[in-house]
């Protein structure tokens, strides 16, 4: 693994694809008195020369170059979804350690030649997912691993999110080959994952075991037309996780306006409900005494719509948080908390249930 010897020492960062992300990354960097932008790169000069001048770096029209020349210490991989793999590989055989936006690939089997490659080079390979980072989340996931609710009953996510036609329209987003999916793949994976890793908390299970053992669902384009959307814009899934509990997942970009995301976790001992970033239910068994502080702390109501209808209406703060803990795991050598394999998991369940609409039956997954 590369890794700084001095954790003080200044990470320098490239990112590899210049985005709407691309800014939330450059901005969380510009907040991190340890890490400094070095470079971006994208194929369009417009876009590569206005970002550099922006963020006080370099613009590079091809990731091979960037990462042979401005020589980071970190790349960040914020290309279309679809094309996670190449600067991952193209990183690892330089010995550049990768944090890559969410999903880390498409399918499981280009995520596997991810890990490989960074396990053959010993770099860290990390995922993000903003919202296993918030302090709700980590509230709730403390209540899980802390078994209060007991033997789990239902862990179910909602992301009744809308997308104009605009936002699919000359755009990778979408479509099967660069997205690799729709409302699921793209915008419903933030609830997948974190619900799974809320419901694998209440369980023993080995650091690579999936908590969800089996999926039904049913996929569709209700909202959107096929020659603008090649993928699903709904899609409904019950879920049987390995303990026996059960799930319902909604995803969709098909509901307008579009309504905020729903996680609920319950069972015999209690039951936690989170819209968006606001504490609805907190309520278990056995009453603790810091049970009304936490009612308290996190009953306001959401400041934003978390993307509900604006893929860009969210605080960059999570990213923050997310780079933060990736550097000081490359600094002290010690494991980052959303590992590849981590990352790996909600990409798994959705490939089952786009498996499982498509064949009419459950599918198990390995």
């Amino acid at each position: 693994m590369s890794a700084t010897e001095n954790e003080t020492e200044t990470h320098r960062i490239a990112i590899a694809g210049i985005g709407a992300v691309a800014d939330m990354h450059a901005m969380s960097i510009d907040d991190i008195e340890t890490a400094t932008l070095v470079a971006g790169s994208c194929r369009t000069e417009s876009t590569g020369r206005a970002f550099a001048e922006e963020y006080d770096c370099e613009w590079y029209g091809d990731t091979e170059s960037m990462l042979e020349e401005a020589d980071p210490d970190v790349l960040i991989v914020c290309t279309p979804s679809g094309a996670h793999l190449e600067p991952t590989l193209s990183a690892a055989e330089r010995g550049i350690d990768v944090l890559c936006e969410k999903p880390l690939e498409i399918t499981t089997e280009r995520i596997d030649r991810m890990i490989e490659a960074a396990e053959e080079a010993d770099i860290t390979l990390g995922g993000v997912f903003q919202q296993r980072f918030t302090d709700i989340f980590q509230q709730v996931h403390e209540a899980a691993a802390d078994r209060r609710f007991g033997q789990l009953s239902v862990a179910n996510a909602y992301v009744p999110w809308w997308r104009e036609d605009d936002y699919y329209e000359g755009a990778w987003q979408g479509t099967q080959e660069l997205d690799g999916g729709g409302a699921l793949m793209n915008q419903s994976i933030h609830g997948i994952d974190v619900v799974q890793w809320l419901a694998g908390a209440t369980m023993d299970l080995e650091p690579d075991e999936n908590p969800v053992e089996e999926v039904f669902a049913y996929t569709a384009r209700r909202a959107h037309d096929d020659d603008i959307l090649e993928v699903e814009d709904t899609a409904v899934a019950v879920l049987r996780y390995r303990d026996g509990s059960l799930g319902q997942l909604l995803g969709a970009t098909s509901m307008y306006p579009g309504s905020l995301r729903r996680i609920q976790l319950a069972g015999r001992g209690g039951t936690a409900e989170v819209l968006e970033d606001e504490l609805v239910t907190w309520s278990f068994r056995d009453e603790r005494d810091e049970d009304e502080e936490i009612r308290a702390r996190f009953s306001a109501e959401s400041e934003t719509s978390g993307g509900a209808a604006d893929p860009m209406d969210i605080d960059y703060a999570d990213h923050r948080r997310i780079i933060e803990t990736f550097l000081e795991s490359v600094s002290s050598n010690e494991p980052y908390p959303l590992d590849a394999t981590e990352a790996r998991k909600a990409v798994a369940i959705i490939e089952a249930i786009y498996e499982s609409a498509e064949t009419g039956s459950p599918v198990q997954l390995s």
